[in-house]
């Protein structure tokens, strides 16, 4: 499901600041400067499909804004993953390792966020999927060479990859979430062929079993996060392999398979504590529905993960704008 957000409650002056601590908060952190014009709408759609996070960005006419990483920023916060980026509407310019490339409708660009970039648009409609780098099939030397590079959207796998992309953001309300999470795998499969292919070495890109077969797991543990017993070993007998196997598979990830279940409910706990909808919601109770067995095991792992405890973390979360009526930060389902 995915969660809209607004600043038309705000005065002009404080939207930036607003836009800022959004995108830090549910994205990664980035440094963002510009202006918004007084009657400009903003909004910002985050849908998370597993492992993978679907980012559509609205600016209108009169917007004018620089966006990027810088090194304070990323030694604060180095996310592993890769960024994606599918052109809607409007011009992008993107910089990053010496290069630079503008963008126009219906183009990719790819971005390391591990590494300092910068991006400058006015009115735009993007798309930004945010891809784990262990399911990139392609080696950091190769993804370097993608970066601050236009990756055309009108022709061969650019295009299939740019199609796709833009249809399940728009869909993915929609649509089962089983279906959902296949989709969302094979979206990544497709941008793979088309990052590869602009390097001219679609061979890069490994059709392989183990390759599909990891794929089919990483849904299959999004479908089934919400059961306790979910477990390395129920994983390989759904899959009818054994579970030696299942640990060989994982060993060129970067994580094991007990500790990528763990993550993922984790994830899904913290999206659900900066929910204003679920801000009623116990604890404890959001810890059960993901999969922990008890309180105190999910806030010790909490804690372990992120430094505070799931209470603290909810109450760091909350602005003033979430606790009164009259607020500037709209959080809504598609449509409301």
């Amino acid at each position: 499901m995915s969660v809209v957000f607004r600043a038309d409650g705000l005065p002009p002056a404080s939207r930036v600041d607003y836009w800022r601590e959004i995108i830090s908060d549910v994205f990664l952190p980035l440094d963002l400067r510009g202006e918004i014009g007084p009657k400009t709408p903003a909004e910002l759609r985050t849908t998370e499909i597993g492992p993978i996070r679907f980012t559509e960005s609205v600016t209108g006419p009169g917007s004018s804004f620089r966006t990027g990483r810088t090194p304070r920023l990323i030694r604060s916060s180095d996310p592993d993953v890769c960024l994606v980026g599918v052109l809607v509407e409007g011009e992008v310019r993107v910089e990053q390792d010496g290069r630079q490339a503008v963008l126009r409708p219906g183009d990719l660009s790819f971005i390391d966020p591990a590494r300092p970039f910068e991006q400058s648009f006015t009115a735009m409609r993007n798309i930004r999927v945010s891809v784990p780098k262990a399911m990139i099939p392609l080696r950091d030397r190769e993804l370097g060479e993608l970066t601050g590079v236009r990756i055309p959207g009108d022709r061969g796998a650019g295009a299939l990859a740019s199609a796709l992309t833009r249809q399940l953001a728009h869909s993915v309300d929609e649509l089962p979430a089983p279906e959902t999470a296949r989709l969302g795998a094979a979206v990544v499969e497709v941008l793979t062929v088309a990052l590869a292919s602009r390097l001219d070495r679609t061979s890069a890109v490994p059709q392989t079993r183990e390759r599909t077969l990891l794929h089919r797991i990483y849904a299959y543990v999004e479908q089934q996060l919400t059961d306790p017993e979910l477990s390395p070993r129920s994983i390989a007998a759904a899959h009818h392999i054994s579970l030696r196997y299942l640990y060989k598979l994982f060993e060129a990830e970067q994580m094991t398979v007990g500790a990528w279940v763990r993550r993922r409910r984790l994830e899904r706990c913290r999206q659900d504590l900066r929910d204003p909808a679920q801000r009623n919601r116990p604890v404890a109770a959001i810890g059960t529905h993901w999969g922990f067995l008890s309180a105190a095991h999910f806030s010790r792992a909490f804690r372990d993960a992120y430094g505070v405890s799931p209470a603290q973390f909810r109450t760091h979360s909350m602005t003033p704008a979430d606790n009164d009526t009259g607020g500037g930060r709209a959080c809504s389902r598609p449509g409301g």
